[in-house]
């Protein structure tokens, strides 16, 4: 089943902890999400991010999403890993196995997104089903 929708980020802090003088960078981000579309909810999101200068960054991280999907409620984790490159974002997205609760236990799937930092609703894409 094909599930897409939107998502917001409502709150962003980042905070670098390992910086050289090159402009090379460790980052961690704690983001929070809103869903619309085919997933109604909230996400909260733990980003580690690797900058080659100020543009240009490698991340991976987990996110926690509470709420509907249809007619189906609960939470599962989506990993995220992706590319952040001149303004666009292009991440991959894999359900967590294991990670559905409620309604959403055996949730499975894949899926991506692209987000720009000039739009602020950010569509995406999953494929989904249940074991």
């Amino acid at each position: 089943m094909q599930v897409t929708g939107t998502f917001q980020f409502t709150s962003w802090s980042e905070t670098p902890y390992h910086e050289l003088e090159d402009g090379h960078k460790l980052t961690h981000a704690s983001v929070t999400n809103a869903f619309k579309g085919g997933i109604e909810g909230e996400g909260t999101l733990g980003y580690l991010m690797a900058y080659q200068g100020e543009a240009f960054a490698h991340f991976v991280g987990y996110e926690r999403i509470v709420g509907r999907m249809g007619e189906k409620s609960g939470s599962f984790v989506l990993q995220h890993s992706g590319l952040f490159q001149n303004g666009e974002v292009q991440a991959s997205l894999t359900v967590v196995s294991g990670s559905g609760t409620g309604d959403l236990a055996g949730l499975r799937g894949e899926g991506s997104y692209v987000a720009r930092h000039d739009v602020k609703d950010t569509p995406f894409t999953l494929e989904v089903s249940f074991v």
